[in-house]
């Protein structure tokens, strides 16, 4: 596969995992200075990544939530909160097993500050934001 295949392989897994809407919002916001990352993730994470056949899109959306809650980096833990309940099927209550199963293994601090971003993204969806 070359690397054009890769991007719009890559294109279509990123929408399908996080949504047009969003996708559409990152490429809106590109520019000179930060195309070549919006070119590079879309080949690499989710080109090459996301597409590899041994995990499948659920498994992979808990990987991702549970490595953002052990990293603290809470704005691509509330894009994938976000995305695993609007394009993923999850459900409040597998993002919580998430959350729980991290406390053990990432602190309760970290814990606490993933269920409040949590919650905030579940009451914005719940009314329809």
């Amino acid at each position: 596969m070359d690397e054009k295949e890769r991007h719009e392989r890559g294109m279509a897994q990123r929408r399908k995992v996080l949504g047009n809407e969003w996708v559409d919002r990152a490429n809106a916001k590109k520019n000179p200075f930060n195309a070549e990352f919006q070119d590079f993730i879309t080949r690499a994470a989710w080109g090459e990544i996301w597409t590899r056949p041994h995990y499948d899109e659920r498994t992979r959306r808990v990987l991702v939530i549970g490595t953002m809650v052990a990293l603290a980096q809470w704005d691509e833990f509330r894009l994938h909160v976000r995305a695993a309940l609007a394009e993923g099927g999850f459900t409040p209550d597998d993002i919580k097993e998430i959350i729980l199963q991290q406390a053990i293994y990432c602190g309760v601090p970290a814990a606490n500050h993933a269920f409040k971003e949590a919650a905030e993204i579940i009451g914005e969806i719940a009314k329809g934001a």
